[in-house]
């Protein structure tokens, strides 16, 4: 089984852009503590969202936001424009859970308090959701 769940802050704005084949990925970086040892260590873990959830992650999430993901880890290669293979390790997350409010400045959409999103979920976002401007609350 590869199930993974971590929990930490955006180390900076999520990256959304989209493959040639037009879906959209979004990837962003986990600050996440590790104790043990005696010492306190942090991880930086990449994150990528594809779809929906990508749109979604993409929109809601900002720098110094804590988060937790839901995911698969994904260990792939490929060569560099130098012709040396490179490795690149990362989460392929399924869910992601906004666990607190945007930070005072952030850019795009805004966030709840407790914003919970899955891949499945945010495919039933979309078109039929009225923009902030027109919710009368």
């Amino acid at each position: 089984m590869n199930k993974v769940f971590l929990l930490g802050r955006l180390v900076r704005d999520p990256e959304i852009r989209t493959t040639q084949s037009g879906k959209m990925v979004t990837s962003f970086t986990l600050a996440v503590d590790r104790f043990g040892g005696g010492k306190d260590n942090t991880d930086f873990i990449s994150i990528v969202t594809w779809e929906k959830l990508a749109e979604v992650c993409g929109n809601n999430l900002a720098k110094g936001q804590r988060a937790m993901v839901e995911g698969r880890l994904q260990i792939r290669s490929y060569d560099g424009k130098d012709g040396q293979k490179r490795w690149v390790t990362e989460i392929i997350a399924q869910t992601v859970e906004f666990l607190d409010r945007r930070p005072a400045g952030a850019t795009g959409g805004g966030a709840g308090a407790e914003n919970h999103v899955s891949h499945d979920a945010a495919a039933q976002f979309g078109h039929d959701v009225a923009p902030d401007d027109e919710i009368p609350f």
